[in-house]
């Protein structure tokens, strides 16, 4: 079965701040439907181009290898492509005997094409047949947060994706924003003021201050 919402496909990409669009599809684990599967959780839904292709095995591995950093920030993953679900379990096999890892996330087999093209995931400029490494971090209130896109040719970097995992969720939970290469440990940005008031608050705050507009604090 492969059914989407009503008003899902509509030609555009989900934007950040968009509701992700639900559906009902197969999967290595059975069929789900995604709002009930996230339930309040977090999400990165990752799409690879093919299975029994190299990059795509080196990354889905390497989610798999990381899945404790993602379990710890209450983080569900679930893969995408538009291979079938036959292909999906052999491939799914064939990782675990030649790289010695068993994936306990689902992958989502897409072969209509139609949850690919709900998120986006064909880019036809580089290849109408398969799926660009199109990647969505997903919030328990099923709203597209952030959004990466990969070429083909390049895997994606599991890293970063942890870390911004880690900065949209100390951003939501302190009410802070987060600098260029910020990791947990490091000062986080004061929200830029709102009225004068903020800004004769800001001034005798105890922020490292480079100006009104930029001030910089220790989590606490």
């Amino acid at each position: 079965m492969n059914t989407m919402e009503p008003g899902a496909i509509d030609g555009r990409i989900p934007r950040i701040g968009d509701i992700a669009p639900d559906f009902t599809n197969l999967t290595t684990q059975g069929e789900i439907t995604f709002s009930q599967w996230q339930k309040d959780n977090w999400v990165v839904l990752f799409s690879h181009p093919a299975d029994f292709t190299p990059i795509c095995s080196t990354e889905l591995t390497e989610f798999q290898r990381r899945i404790a950093d993602f379990d710890k920030r209450k983080v569900k993953l679930i893969g995408i492509s538009i291979d079938s679900i036959h292909s999906h379990l052999a491939w799914r096999e064939n990782l675990a005997k030649i790289l010695g890892v068993n994936l306990s996330y689902p992958l989502i087999a897409d072969s209509s094409m139609k949850v690919a093209q709900a998120y986006g995931m064909i880019h036809p400029g580089a290849s109408e047949t398969v799926t660009v490494r199109a990647l969505f971090v997903i919030d328990p209130a099923r709203k597209v947060r952030a959004i990466i896109y990969y070429p083909l040719n390049v895997g994606r970097n599991v890293d970063e994706v942890v870390r911004l995992i880690d900065a949209l969720q100390t951003a939501d939970s302190k009410g802070v924003a987060l600098p260029v290469n910020w990791k947990p440990g490091d000062k986080v940005v004061v929200p830029a003021p709102k009225s004068e008031k903020d800004v004769e608050e800001r001034l005798a705050g105890p922020y490292e201050r480079l100006d009104f507009y930029l001030c910089k604090k220790e989590l606490t």
